[in-house]
């Protein structure tokens, strides 16, 4: 029995929830706008200031707890109506770059999570058809443990890369598919995962896609951003919607292009929360309701 989502949805069953559970790729996309170190309190800030302008515009919010959770609750940033995911995650990597591999963050307290007003935990398993899918059922089962003690519905998002071995073919849409497949298998409550072709080229194709990972994962799962360059967002959101998607949770194409600006707040009043009443229209007029599965 999978856990509800309600918590998560808008009234139309569609999940309009932004990411920004970004760690250290967060901090080099400030890097690239400022120079010096980038301080942590620099990440909470702007986290603090998505979850403020944002949170009314949203069914949930994904926040991690190295930089964001405890902030965004102290200064009661979250607005009612907008669900707080907490990111489950250790993301491994270089420090201002991209993980390259995960681990459950031994940091989160599950229990801790739900008594805060959490209403889901999330985690990122970066896919690699070469390597070993009892590995990755191992770090989820860890994973569902934390949503069973909890009692928390579990996202599970999967993020497919080219395989280790770089003499090995990669078909990044076909294994999307099989990550999906692969994933059915993990019970999550609820999956994300990347777009079809990145939103570009024949929509088409992209809603082909998507019917097919409907069909693979067999419960409700939503897109990311990542990869789908801002302009193609919505359409992409669409096309994915229109093949089973119930949703997006996304971040970069909400907000990424305001980093930089002199004026947070501001920029994402004027730029990012016009996207998200855009998107919230898309995906109630187009999704699949979470509890149609």
């Amino acid at each position: 029995m999978r856990a509800p989502l309600s918590k998560l949805a808008r009234p139309s069953g569609a999940l309009a929830m932004v990411a920004v559970d970004q760690r250290e790729a967060l901090r080099g996309m400030f890097a690239a706008h400022q120079p010096g170190p980038i301080p942590d309190s620099q990440l909470t800030q702007f986290k603090v200031d998505v979850a403020r302008e944002l949170s009314p515009f949203a069914s949930a919010l994904l926040v991690d707890q190295e930089f964001g959770i405890d902030e965004i609750i102290n200064q009661k940033a979250l607005k009612n109506g907008c669900g707080l995911i907490a990111a489950a995650d250790l993301l491994v990597g270089p420090a201002g770059g991209a993980a390259t591999d995960t681990a459950i963050d031994p940091d989160i307290d599950p229990i801790r999570m739900r008594d805060i007003g959490s209403v889901g935990l999330k985690f990122l398993i970066l896919w690699r058809n070469d390597e070993s899918p009892d590995v990755r059922a191992k770090l989820v089962d860890d994973f569902n443990q934390l949503c069973k003690v909890s009692e928390l519905p579990s996202i599970i998002e999967i993020i497919v890369k080219p395989p280790t071995d770089s003499s090995k073919a990669f078909n990044r849409e076909e294994e999307l598919i099989i990550a999906a497949r692969e994933a059915s298998a993990w019970k999550p409550d609820l999956y994300k995962a990347e777009v079809p072709f990145h939103g570009e080229g024949d929509l088409n194709l992209v809603t082909k896609n998507a019917e097919k990972i409907s069909e693979a994962i067999g419960s409700p799962w939503v897109v990311l951003s990542n990869g789908v360059k801002q302009p193609f967002f919505n359409n992409a959101v669409k096309a994915c919607a229109m093949g089973g998607a119930s949703g997006f949770l996304a971040g970069r194409a909400v907000w990424a292009d305001i980093v930089g600006a002199t004026d947070i707040p501001k920029a994402l009043r004027e730029v990012s929360i016009p996207r998200l009443e855009q998107l919230a229209e898309i995906v109630d007029t187009h999704a699949k309701p979470w509890s149609s599965w």
